[in-house]
């Protein structure tokens, strides 16, 4: 199988399911209080790349990144239909994400998410990802972890 990331519209049906997906296991696994996943309108914002992993045209999972204002980013919305999970996608969409935003100039890449998503802690761990305290707006919640990054200039 050959996995192709490419920049899309995070406003096409399959992402909207994948997002729905994700919202779904998401609040399975956290109170409403400590889920920060990005609706829609969010990932329609011009400082925000949105990417989808396909093979054979199947859209196999999806995920972006926003650019702040000091020229860091923040990783968003990474999911990876569980049909395809183990199979490379989700490593191959952080790629992609880091390879554009090093484009962009992004010198610093974050994210957060939850102590129970035990999975992609491993992929971000094992891709260099540092446990590191709240950023941006985001405030000590303790079923949340934050990470950061530093990418190598493109």
């Amino acid at each position: 199988m050959t996995i192709v990331v490419q920049q899309e519209s995070p406003d096409q049906p399959s992402v909207v399911d994948f997002l729905g997906k994700a919202d779904e296991r998401s609040s399975a696994l956290y109170p409403s209080e400590s889920r920060f996943g990005s609706p829609l309108t969010a990932l329609l914002a011009d400082n925000v790349r949105f990417f989808v992993a396909r093979a054979d045209g199947k859209a196999l999972g999806c995920g972006g990144y926003a650019v702040f204002p000091d020229g860091s980013a923040e990783m968003k919305r990474l999911f990876v239909d569980p049909d395809s999970r183990g199979q490379g996608v989700g490593f191959r969409l952080v790629q992609a994400i880091e390879a554009a935003a090093a484009q962009d100039g992004v010198r610093q890449i974050f994210l957060e998410t939850g102590v129970k998503s035990h999975e992609a802690l491993g992929l971000y761990r094992r891709i260099g990802f540092k446990q590191c305290g709240p950023f941006g707006s985001y405030a000590n919640d303790p079923l949340s972890i934050f990470m950061v990054k530093s990418l190598k200039p493109a």
